[in-house]
């Protein structure tokens, strides 16, 4: 089995707790927790920033200090409304009671205190297409390097339609050599529609050192330490993923594989 496909571990509770240690790198975190009506999630920021997604299903939350009141409205992930987002700095803590089932994603990377706690969507986030036939996908930009509002974090949302690509034409972001190229470990967190779907996704480097090809189901993370990491969703299973970036500086600059790079010239 590879060691980028992480399985969740149950279906209640929290199922995922990806740390830097965890992964083998230094920057990306991401948690996911699994909550019926009336469950509760806490946890302190410690020296990482949060940035709570409410996938789907609703849940009051207190954090830095301040009570946030009731979050979220998308019921079903695949209904493709905007977020409801929360900001939180390094050095604060958050409380998440569910007053419906919800699906509740904790992405965290070094913070710095830069940034005040703040909602981060729905406002600001428009559901935008990308690419061209079946490479076209549909991506809620949640924290992306346009929004200036974390120390670290690059958070976004992408729905892949059935049949299509995404992350796609192959490209990378593992060198810090910004402008050319910055480093960004990422993980996605996967889900299918109908559930019992699954989606494909490659992780390769140039030299052939990375080349993982992995089967991805419903509630699954995939970790991309480097190369690069296109996906596919089958013919009548629709796929959806919600990234997490970051790295030593908080900007997306990557290069295509040499070997693909020429749809993204024909198509752009």
């Amino acid at each position: 089995m590879s060691h980028l496909l992480i399985h969740p571990d149950g279906t209640s509770g929290k199922v995922h707790d990806v740390t830097p240690a965890s992964a083998g790198w230094g920057y990306v975190g991401f948690g996911l927790y699994r909550l019926r009506a009336g469950e509760r999630a806490a946890e302190p920021t410690g020296d990482t920033e949060v940035i709570l997604v409410l996938v789907e299903g609703k849940a009051r939350i207190q954090g830095a200090g301040q009570d946030w009141g009731e979050m979220g409205d998308r019921m079903d992930v695949f209904e493709k409304s905007p977020p409801h987002c929360l900001y939180l700095p390094n050095g604060t803590d958050w409380e998440a009671v569910a007053t419906t089932d919800c699906t509740l994603a904790v992405c965290t990377a070094p913070g710095k205190g830069n940034y005040p706690a703040q909602r981060l969507g729905p406002e600001g986030i428009e559901l935008t297409p990308r690419g061209k036939g079946t490479n076209t996908r549909y991506v809620n930009n949640i924290a992306m390097e346009m929004r200036d509002v974390a120390d670290s974090l690059l958070v976004t949302e992408v729905y892949t339609p059935a049949g299509n690509w995404s992350s796609y034409p192959s490209h990378r972001h593992d060198e810090d050599d910004f402008p050319r190229m910055t480093y960004l470990e990422e993980t996605y967190y996967m889900r299918l529609n109908p559930g019992q779907g699954f989606g494909i996704q490659r992780v390769y480097t140039e030299d052939g050192s990375l080349d993982e090809t992995m089967t991805v189901k419903n509630h699954d993370v995939t970790l991309v330490p480097k190369g690069h990491h296109p996906c596919g969703a089958p013919y009548g299973y629709e796929l959806y993923y919600l990234n997490v970036m970051a790295g030593p500086i908080r900007k997306w600059r990557f290069k295509n594989d040499p070997d693909h790079d020429w749809i993204a010239q024909r198509d752009a």
